[in-house]
């Protein structure tokens, strides 16, 4: 008989907090369901928990009126609303005490024992949890509900290419398992938690993506959310600039390894065998180690690698004795170590290869780095989701493999600043700046970081004619537009940068108006 909760209710929120739901005696009201989380009031919908974070530029309690007047509920917050709620202080002994409760049902409590209902809403809502710390608050609410579910959670971390692992991975798994996952790069001590709150008695297998800023990070998300599979795909010089140097990044990411339950308990860690530096943490962990790469030595490796540019890579599988063909939608030969990595774990699962090649062949996996429609018949490469060295190398690279097939066309690297580099940011810009000179036909910077790339691109000979450097996304597309030029195969266009540089907006802007 499965007893996993059918859906999140107050009563959960308060068992989180460690009050039993009796203590309060809310009656019917502690069955409230809560259909869904949200820390941003326009997300929040009917049914909704809103939880109030302080930001680095807003406050969420000042958001808590426009969330309850699109739906909310159910009140996260460290003080009384200005609005008519029931409200319910709560105190915290400490990090993982059990709460000491007081209590403060207000008049609307009366209001909810006679079922009275205010403006067609009901006049005991929203219920205000008032807390402490609203974020330690999420973290243990949603550590109880994880608990509540017998359910395989695999934990996805690297320094490059995680959120398309976790995607990929989240593709493969739901061909036979009922599969919840991180949205978008929901990875972190705020989206991790919303993530858990989503899950729901039917999910067999939860794929939750780890990022991490310093040491401790990943633990913690361990500790909340209990992974049975930590996938590993790489340590680069990611987040330098808070770590300093890669034997702590490393450090960092061989938390997940460290948190799994060892292999008498089902604990599995998923290696990219081609990382010396992820394969240094073989020794770190309890856990069976199955690994994957391009050697023959990895447990799973990947022969004959052909890319087919924009139509996919195809590349043959081989495991034990066993040998399968395939081609998957994922762009560039860098996505072969994204389908091994989705592979892996889906074998670790149990999974036929039937259903695993089925799952790589799904098309909506391709997150990450994306070809859309851009003027006078260009391909546009849109890759902004983030970058580093390694990731924009690797986009380099697959502009080059375009430009071997491309009859006409030229390629046009549009490259920005690379953030949180650290010691390492002169060097790896002037890396990205070298390879560059090797793949475009034209080199677009831009920002104060991306001059670096330019400057170098110049240095080891790229023509003078062919390197742009400006300072804005405004500017980019201008100069852009003007140098696109019809052509035989179509210009293909990488557009590349880190987050903060919100380089979509040149997609955006290259992307309109042209006819689908």
């Amino acid at each position: 008989m499965d007893t996993r909760p059918a859906e999140l209710t107050l009563e959960h929120l308060l068992c989180g907090l460690g009050i039993p739901e009796r203590t309060l005696s809310l009656g019917a009201l502690g069955r409230l369901p809560i259909k869904s989380a949200a820390i941003d009031s326009r997300l929040a919908s009917p049914g909704c928990l809103f939880i109030a974070l302080h930001g680095e530029r807003h406050d969420g309690h000042q958001f808590i009126a426009d969330a309850v007047s699109r739906g909310a509920v159910a009140i996260l917050a460290e003080s009384k609303p200005e609005l008519p709620c029931t409200l319910v202080w709560v105190g915290d002994d400490g990090p993982t005490g059990g709460g000491r409760v007081l209590a403060e049902l207000e008049e609307a409590r009366v209001a909810r024992a006679e079922g009275m209902q205010v403006g067609g809403r009901r006049s005991d809502l929203p219920v205000c949890l008032v807390v402490p710390d609203t974020l330690r608050a999420l973290h243990r609410i949603a550590a109880y509900w994880r608990r509540q579910h017998d359910v395989r959670v695999i934990g996805v971390t690297g320094s490059v290419g995680k959120t398309t692992c976790k995607e990929v991975i989240a593709m493969v798994l739901s061909q036979r398992y009922p599969t919840l996952k991180t949205e978008g790069n929901y990875n972190n001590e705020i989206g991790l938690p919303l993530s858990l709150l989503h899950l729901r008695a039917h999910h067999e297998r939860v794929v939750l993506e780890m990022g991490m800023y310093d040491l401790g990070e990943i633990a913690q998300l361990a500790e909340i959310s209990l992974p049975r599979v930590g996938v590993l795909t790489n340590v680069g010089p990611t987040h330098l600039e808070r770590l300093g140097t890669i034997e702590r990044i490393a450090q960092a990411k061989a938390e997940l390894p460290q948190a799994l339950p060892p292999a008498s308990e089902g604990g599995v860690a998923v290696f990219n065998a081609d990382d010396d530096w992820v394969m240094g943490m073989v020794g770190q962990t309890q856990a069976r180690v199955f690994t994957y790469g391009l050697n023959s030595g990895a447990d799973l490796w990947a022969d004959e690698i052909e890319s087919e540019g924009l139509e996919g890579i195809y590349f043959r599988f081989h495991y034990g004795n066993e040998s399968i063909r395939t081609r998957v939608p994922l762009l560039g030969r860098h996505s072969v170590h994204t389908a091994l990595c989705g592979a892996a774990v889906g074998l670790v699962e149990g999974l036929a290869w039937e259903e695993i090649v089925e799952g790589l062949h799904d098309r909506s996996s391709q997150l990450r780095l994306v070809a859309v429609r851009g003027p006078h018949g260009s391909t546009i490469l849109d890759d902004t989701y983030n970058a580093s060295p390694a990731s924009t190398i690797a986009a380099l690279n697959l502009l080059q493999e375009l430009k071997l097939g491309n009859n006409g066309g030229r390629t046009i690297a549009v490259l920005g600043d690379m953030y949180e580099l650290g010691v390492y940011e002169e060097e790896g810009h002037k890396l990205v700046g070298r390879r560059a000179r090797d793949v475009a036909d034209i080199l677009v910077t831009v920002g104060t970081l991306g001059r670096m790339i330019g400057l170098e691109a110049l240095k080891v000979g790229m023509p003078k004619a062919s390197v742009y450097m400006v300072e804005t996304n405004a500017e980019a597309i201008d100069l852009v537009r003007s140098l696109i030029r019809p052509s035989v195969g179509g210009d293909k266009i990488l557009v590349k940068g880190s987050r903060g540089m919100a380089m979509e907006e040149i997609v955006v802007a290259l992307h309109g108006g042209v006819p689908s």
